[in-house]
């Protein structure tokens, strides 16, 4: 699990597709989600979402499922 499987950038959000593989050898898919922000020179993340940001999550967490969904057909 050191890559994921497909990144989905909606401005500073980014969520992350994950390919796993259960003890009995299923695939399944899990999704994290983080914002970037600049605190002065450095980059910075958090997993915590402003209001403002929360239609980009949204719109991130939809490709991500689209995404997974597409793929286990």
């Amino acid at each position: 699990m050191d890559t994921p499987v497909k990144k989905v950038k909606v401005g500073g959000i980014e969520a992350a597709v994950w390919e796993n593989t259960s003890k009995e050898g299923n695939k399944y898919f899990t999704t994290s989600m983080e914002r970037n922000y600049k605190d002065g020179e450095e980059w910075k993340k958090t997993n915590s979402l402003r209001s403002t940001d929360l239609p980009k999550a949204i719109l991130a967490l939809q490709k991500a499922f689209e995404f997974t969904m597409l793929k286990e057909e």
